[in-house]
């Protein structure tokens, strides 16, 4: 399975690397992840469920971030098992690049293999999922660096100016004589 895309954060290239290695961040924002552990300089125990058509699962998975680059990415491998329903392994390179000074674009480029049950359901399947999967995460990730990082409100457009009591005759006068 290969997953391409990118994403625009509303933060800064420094706010969206520390985002990507923040556990409490990434644990909110993955759809059915339990728990993220610490291990070792950058290693991870993974905890969560996956669904899959009529397949479902509880995964046990170790990640390792590799090639780090800051701010600019890294890549994460990881390999995983949810028991009878399968297995899984792969990478993710994640790449961050600055937009303006408020606005990082992420790139992301996906390759796993999976075995088991998951692996019988059917590829197209598996993506559609893992596509959904993606969405969801990156609708969370937007929804956590707006809390963490709020932009200010754009000011309220000025209210009209009030009519002089000259101005207003006037106008009651042109009305009238419009309607007349």
């Amino acid at each position: 399975m290969n997953l391409t895309g990118q994403q625009t954060l509303p933060v800064s290239q420094a706010d969206a690397w520390a985002a990507l290695n923040d556990t409490a961040i990434l644990q909110a924002a993955v759809p059915g992840c339990e728990a993220i552990t610490p291990t070792g300089r950058h290693a991870f125990d993974v905890r969560m469920a996956v669904s899959i058509g009529p397949v479902k699962a509880r995964f046990k998975a170790k990640l390792r971030l590799a090639d780090l680059d800051p701010p600019k990415g890294y890549r994460l491998r990881f390999e995983g098992s949810g028991g009878a329903a399968g297995h899984g392994k792969g990478q993710a390179l994640v790449a961050l690049r600055p937009l303006s000074a408020h606005r990082t674009q992420l790139s992301y480029d996906v390759t796993a293999s999976m075995g088991g049950k998951f692996a019988q359901i059917g590829a197209g399947l598996v993506d559609l999922v893992a596509q959904k999967l993606a969405e969801d995460f990156f609708a969370r990730l937007q929804a956590a660096l707006a809390e963490l990082h709020p932009r200010p409100a754009a000011a309220p457009a000025p209210a009209p100016a009030a009519l002089s009591p000259d101005r207003l005759q006037r106008l009651r006068g042109w009305l009238r004589r419009l309607f007349a």
